[in-house]
């Protein structure tokens, strides 16, 4: 028996996705067949996407990830797109989780090895800023390290927490970060993605059909599951 309160908080849920921009997919003439199933009807041209979908994907999602959290296992995001570097900087801080937000490097998990070298000499030179073993060096030479420390922190900083491949990649735009679904594919790593209208399902173990564009959308997401994580770990 289904409860009136159930069908109130639903309800509810629903709204606040809509009212986020969860629902407005890409334009009809951009649908991967395969999220028909999650496209409740097209309108002005653009396909529609069925927040009771996104509601029930979302929760198995969700679920997933907190069971790897409750395990300690790693967490990488992916979200390069603009819009959302800072969002994504913030929302993986607080998780305590991985994070890439600028260009994909390209061997991030199928050459993990060389990659975590990198953000090992990173760690290296910050520890040595820090405890003034730098000072050795002429002006210039410290000069010329501080870039190169800054020029590394923009490739790696959300990569420091790795000590190993990620348990699981969570990809906020499957289509921009393909190579971070191919090389976790490549790895057999775990994928949880937001699937907009224009991209294939398939490719992730769970998704959230959800709008991977609006600022909006995606905050909507990344802050409810922050807020599940947050008090998974209290």
């Amino acid at each position: 028996m289904i409860l009136k309160e159930e069908i109130d908080s639903n309800k509810i849920e629903a709204e606040k996705m809509i009212e986020a921009g969860l629902h407005f997919g890409h334009k009809k003439n951009k649908k991967h067949p395969k999220m028909e199933p999650y496209i409740y009807g097209v309108r002005g041209g653009v396909n529609i996407i069925d927040v009771s979908k996104t509601e029930e994907k979302m929760k198995e999602a969700f679920d997933f990830l907190l069971d790897v959290v409750s395990k300690d296992g790693k967490v990488l995001v992916v979200g390069t797109k603009v819009q959302f570097k800072d969002i994504v900087k913030g929302f993986a801080e607080e998780c305590n989780f991985a994070y890439v937000t600028e260009r994909w490097l390209g061997g991030t998990l199928t050459n993990f090895d060389n990659i975590k070298k990198r953000v090992d000499y990173l760690k290296d030179l910050e520890k040595q800023k820090e405890d003034g073993s730098l000072e050795k060096y002429t002006k210039k030479e410290q000069l010329d390290i501080s870039r190169e420390i800054e020029s590394l922190k923009k490739r790696f900083e959300g990569l420091k927490s790795l000590s190993k491949l990620p348990d699981v990649v969570f990809v906020l735009d499957m289509e921009k970060d393909h190579l971070a679904v191919k090389e976790a594919l490549d790895k057999n790593i775990k994928i949880v993605a937001i699937a907009d209208t224009n991209v294939n399902p398939e490719l992730a173990n769970y998704i959230i059909p959800a709008n991977d564009d609006a600022v909006s959308s995606v905050s909507y997401i990344l802050n409810n599951l922050k807020e599940k994580v947050l008090s998974l770990k209290k």
